[in-house]
């Protein structure tokens, strides 16, 4: 039994392939050839290319770049569908005229409007009361150019001034004086000519007051934005 055993590594070590029953092909015979198989390799992919920057590696993307293109992927349609605003959002209210409440002729304007206007869709607000200079400010004007043509600013980031905003409040009328503000084909510097000429003179031909004239007829300040201070400035005065 030793004998065998002792036989048998002996013949492992002399031919393996023998020994498991693997018999070689015979050299001589050239319709066999013998595969030699390549051993399997492993490559292992390390973090350092990750590491690098993209202007080192052109072809290796940087994970925060890879980062944004995916989300330029999936949210691109979204943001496409967000309509754009040059219009910063404004707490000021629209429809708003503002002008020379020392006027008398300004004033007779405004009170012809309050009275025609029966959906109450325009607002005042005197030239003289702080709370104009938000709209001053918003607009672009100062004091002198509203005294000059007054202001109406009809929206976010739409104002008008002289004949244009005259022709623009007849346009929110009811009717029939909307149809008024068809004069708008004259050209403007046809319209703010007349316009002009009639500002200039408003004070010799019609007179001015001291201070805002609505404070004399205060059944129309409800029509004012600055009704609370032109009353406290009233209070204050007497």
């Amino acid at each position: 039994m030793l004998r065998i055993g002792v036989r048998n590594l002996a013949s492992l070590w002399k031919s393996p392939n023998s020994f498991l029953g693997v018999t070689s092909p015979p050299a001589s015979n050239p319709r066999i050839v013998v595969e030699t198989v390549r051993p399997l390799t492993f490559r292992c992919f390390s973090a350092k290319p990750f590491a690098s920057s993209p202007a080192s590696n052109p072809r290796i993307m940087a994970p925060s770049t890879a980062a944004g293109l995916v989300e330029d992927l999936l949210f691109d349609d979204e943001i496409s569908t967000v309509p754009k605003t040059d219009t910063i959002p404004t707490p000021l209210q629209p429809g708003v005229v503002v002008y020379d409440g020392v006027c008398h002729l300004c004033h007779k304007g405004v009170k012809w409007v309050i009275k025609v206007d029966k959906d109450r869709k325009i607002k005042f607000c005197c030239l003289q009361s702080k709370a104009a200079e938000p709209y001053m400010s918003l607009c672009g004007v100062d004091r002198n150019d509203v005294e000059r043509r007054f202001l109406f600013i009809e929206g976010p980031g739409l104002y008008h001034q002289g004949s244009t905003a005259a022709l623009k409040v007849l346009y929110h009328l009811p009717f029939p004086y909307f149809v008024l503000s068809a004069f708008m084909v004259i050209p403007k510097p046809l319209r703010d000519a007349v316009y002009d000429y009639v500002a200039k003179r408003r004070y010799h031909w019609f007179g001015k007051d001291n201070d805002c004239l609505v404070l004399q007829e205060k059944e129309l300040l409800d029509r004012f934005i600055d009704a609370e201070e032109l009353l406290r400035r009233n209070q204050s005065a007497l």
